[in-house]
């Protein structure tokens, strides 16, 4: 027989740095969640990806067992990355921060597919290059298709 789901927690947390400090911890205790238990699992499954933000959804039974999913890191911090930039731009439209080139746009893109609302690799680089632009980050070059 299936658990019944008492709560689904979304959370953003360091790759392989996963603590009981805010916001792991008061998220995860206000469930009845074992906190402890979560960083040591949460920490030996993204030891590879340590350092990056990665979006964790966890699945909270009702005799405050678990389960959780890792997602891919946020279509803004790759961008960011590939951009070799700090952060966006305040005012996106005018003060540009970087640029990226399709190719990169279609890495990310490709990266990302499991967990956009897309179909077609054209339409996830057509997501990312949005994200882009709205951070005030210049895509290059000729669009693929």
């Amino acid at each position: 027989m299936a658990k019944e789901i008492a709560a689904l927690i979304k959370l953003q947390v360091k790759g392989g740095a996963a603590n009981p400090s805010p916001p792991i911890g008061p998220a995860l205790g206000a469930k009845g969640v074992n906190i402890m238990e979560f960083c040591k699992q949460f920490n030996a499954r993204t030891q590879d990806k340590a350092g990056k933000v990665l979006p964790v959804v966890i699945t909270v039974y009702g005799d405050k067992s678990f389960d959780f999913i890792i997602k891919t890191p946020p279509a803004a911090v790759q961008i960011m990355d590939a951009a070799k930039v700090k952060g966006g731009s305040g005012v996106p439209h005018t003060k540009k921060v970087g640029s990226i080139t399709w190719e990169q746009v279609k890495a990310i893109a490709e990266d990302k597919m499991p967990d956009l609302n897309c179909f077609t690799l054209e339409s996830a680089m057509s997501m990312v290059a949005g994200t882009a632009r709205s951070m005030g980050v210049t895509v290059t070059g000729n669009k693929p298709f």
